[in-house]
């Protein structure tokens, strides 16, 4: 039997730490344009309180995304021992494009994924070369995409990276800001002949959300006025966990259920990187579904030090975790796992996998 196979994974770590007394110094405003009166260290406590974050990277002046999505792609390259020649296409999920130090302008031509094939030196013309944008899901919609060319029999190698630097797109004046980091993630998907028990895609589930949710995430101007006409990515946090908790348990219980695998068998749940608190609620209010409570260590998490790098984040968790990077967690042949997200559009997805 014929499964999408994930050969090689990598991922690129920002060297740049900012701990969350980073922003002491910062004067944040609400969404009225008003100075927030709370003293910045209450603001900060609340803030990890909240989303578990207590430090976040960011890449340093001279890379951009291209550039970190490169050094992920490489690495999984080379774990999965592929030829670089032989791959059929190179996707990169992001959402803002390569944006230069202190510019904020997003720059979408050449696409990211030409760049990195440029990087890699890959000369096939056969591989094709392209981005995809479905906000913090993009990652796993790639996965599902490829997963589609495989069974269309256009495609059996495919890189897929995860690559965002939203250090560059967050305004300073919003306290969403410091929720946000960079980073890239990557994996090596083939299509291989393992067996009905075999490793691979079990099945997928994805769905957009587009009716009053369209505007949960989107561009906007700064809480602070003198920052004039330029946009920032805005995000109405009560909202968008109210959206996931609704719709991801769901979309997660879905996609193992098509599968005609229990809820029992699932070793491991990789969840989109977006709030502490919200992953463990999005994951108990699925085992509530089916009338349990959530196992423990089931759900390994990073973004207490990694913060939220959107695309970055499920492809960097997995990574870490099937390379032993995260104490207390591994993944052994033969484990079924979901990989899920939520996130600008409104969109969710998920993926069963079998290690």
């Amino acid at each position: 039997m014929m499964k999408s196979v994930i050969t090689g994974t990598g991922s690129y770590i920002p060297e740049v730490l900012r701990s969350n007394e980073h922003f002491l110094s910062n004067l944040f405003y609400d969404d009225k344009g008003l100075p927030i009166a709370d003293e910045p260290t209450i603001i900060v406590e609340k803030f990890q309180k909240i989303t578990g974050i207590r430090e976040r990277r960011y890449i340093p002046e001279y890379l951009n995304t291209s550039d970190i999505a490169a050094f992920a792609g490489m690495q999984a390259l080379k774990d999965s021992g592929i030829d670089p020649e032989t791959l059929d296409q190179v996707i990169v999920a992001h959402n803002f494009g390569d944006i230069v130090y202190q510019n904020i302008q997003s720059q979408n031509v050449p696409s990211l994924a030409g760049k990195v094939k440029h990087r890699l030196a890959i000369r096939n013309p056969q591989c094709i070369a392209y981005d995809i944008l479905f906000g913090c899901p993009g990652w796993i919609q790639a996965l599902i995409q490829s997963e589609a060319y495989f069974k269309a029999g256009m495609a059996k190698k495919v890189l897929i990276i995860g690559a965002e630097t939203l250090s560059r797109i967050v305004d300073p004046c919003d306290r969403d800001s410091m929720i946000f980091s960079d980073g890239a993630g990557a994996c090596v998907l083939e299509y291989l002949e393992t067996g009905e028990e075999g490793s691979g895609v079990l099945g997928t589930c994805a769905q957009t959300h587009s009716g009053d949710e369209l505007n949960y995430i989107s561009m906007g101007k700064s809480y602070n006025a003198r920052n004039g006409n330029r946009l920032f990515m805005k995000m109405k946090g009560r909202k968008v966990y109210e959206y996931a908790l609704t719709h991801v348990p769901a979309a997660i219980r879905r996609c193992i259920e098509e599968c005609g695998i229990a809820i029992s068998q699932i070793k491991k749940i990789f969840i989109h990187q977006a709030n502490e608190k919200m992953d463990e609620e999005i994951v108990k209010r699925l085992f509530e579904s089916y009338g349990l409570s959530s196992p423990q260590n089931i759900m390994p998490m990073n973004i207490q030090w990694l913060g939220n790098s959107s695309v970055a984040t499920v492809p960097t968790l997995y990574h870490m975790v099937r390379k032993g990077g995260i104490a207390g967690h591994e993944i052994l042949a033969g484990d079924n796992i979901v990989f899920a997200s939520v996130g600008a559009g409104m969109s969710i997805n998920a993926v069963c996998y079998r290690v």
